[in-house]
């Protein structure tokens, strides 16, 4: 997934510092993702978010807002208000570069700006939001003590996340005036509402009333016992999946024509988690699973194996192959069910004390329908003769180059 770091200018005229996530292959969509309260946007969720949707063709643009992270600015003199205008100037930015956004994410007050935007915005199709709360000033339940003090002294130190922010009065009165109930009354995209039943933070009253608030089309899905940051690499990747999985359901994502010669177009591969073996794999923006390694060989079991997919190609074509010639024959077949194993052998033919191995596939057919013993027998012959079967059974060649 190539990456740009990027700057812009804010609502205030300070440079924001930004990762734009490009897809791979062809961009087909562009996407703005909005990070939570003193967050940045190289947060582990915002990052599998942006990863998981610039395999489908989405382009991503992630960035810290005013005083935070990588950005200029002063922290002390932001609000929501302040959240709402960089939202805007990123939207603008990316206008500027010939690539509008389509799909607008938000985490926690983030989430609460993108709602403050997107009524306003031509072309946003979607709107997703993790963790957010329905009132702005959800966000002082975080000040404890200081809060009288803020309101006495005009201005205190906080401490959130472990760090210390200077917080002021002024803070206190843009997030306590701010609402995004009429906005999500104008709201015309689709929407999705993540939210945790547990979130300690946020609680899941506040998805609630979002949800109530808006206009249909709209959806809910929780995220269980994840955290309010989305901390732990599975739920991240839960999300990133629903996400994705939802947002092509209203985003127009057509592919161009694959290359000549090559009609079922690129089937493309990209390491998830650089600290394991998870991998993204996609067949254009609509097909997509993820490959792994069980967890006793280093990797976090949340895919298929690479053999296991080849033993899923051979069951598949396996089955789809008796299916076309049965009913090409007219046959009452109901139901096939393929079950495959792979194991490695000592090959037969092997030079004795070589030990070179062959890879065996079990391949156990179920046909069910009233058929004759004949036609079972003929079926099961049609099965060698699927394509993946041949594929496996001759020598293949396969061509590799380094591309960068």
């Amino acid at each position: 997934m190539p990456s740009k770091r990027i700057t812009f200018t804010g609502h205030d005229g300070s440079q924001l510092a930004a990762c734009l996530d490009m897809p791979e292959g062809p961009h087909l969509a562009t996407a703005l993702f909005a990070h939570c309260f003193t967050c940045s946007k190289d947060i582990a969720a915002a990052r599998r978010i942006a990863q998981r949707l610039a395999t489908m063709g989405l382009a991503v643009l992630r960035f810290d807002f005013t005083g935070l992270g990588h950005s200029e600015g002063e922290f002390a003199n932001t609000g929501f208000s302040s959240n709402v205008g960089d939202i805007r100037a990123a939207l603008a930015y990316l206008s500027d570069k010939g690539m509008p956004a389509s799909l607008l994410i938000g985490h926690s007050l983030g989430g609460a700006a993108i709602l403050k935007v997107a009524p306003d915005i031509k072309g946003i199709k979607a709107v997703a939001t993790l963790g957010t709360p329905f009132d702005p000033d959800h966000v002082t339940h975080n000040f404890g003590d200081s809060l009288a003090q803020i309101r006495k002294n005009g201005t205190a130190e906080v401490d959130l996340g472990g760090r210390p922010f200077r917080i002021t009065r002024e803070f206190l009165d843009d997030v306590e005036g701010a609402s995004i109930k009429s906005e999500l009354g104008r709201l015309r995209a689709a929407l999705l509402v993540l939210h945790a039943p547990r979130d300690a933070v946020v609680g899941i009253d506040n998805a609630t009333r979002i949800f109530t608030a808006a206009h249909h089309p709209k959806s809910f899905v929780t995220l269980d016992d994840a955290d309010h940051l989305i901390s732990r690499a599975s739920d991240a990747d839960y999300a990133a999946d629903m996400i994705a999985t939802w947002a092509k359901r209203y985003l127009d994502l057509r592919p161009p024509a694959p290359p000549p010669g090559v009609p079922e177009g690129i089937v493309r591969v990209s390491e998830a988690d650089p600290a394991g073996f998870l991998q993204d794999i996609n067949a254009g923006p609509h097909h997509h699973v993820k490959a792994d390694e069980p967890q006793a060989y280093g990797g976090t079991n949340r895919g298929m194996s690479p053999y296991g997919f080849i033993s899923a190609g051979l069951g598949a074509c396996t089955s789809m192959t008796i299916r076309m010639y049965a009913r090409r024959k007219g046959w009452k077949l109901t139901h096939v069910r393929v079950d495959i194993s792979h194991d490695k052998m000592h090959a037969q033919d092997a030079q004795a004390g070589s030990g070179d191995k062959i890879d065996r596939f079990q391949r156990d057919i179920y046909l069910e329908g009233t058929l004759t013993q004949d036609q079972r027998a003929r079926l099961l012959e049609i099965a060698d003769k699927c394509p993946v079967h041949r594929t496996l059974e001759r020598t293949s060649k396969i061509l590799t180059k380094l591309v960068t």
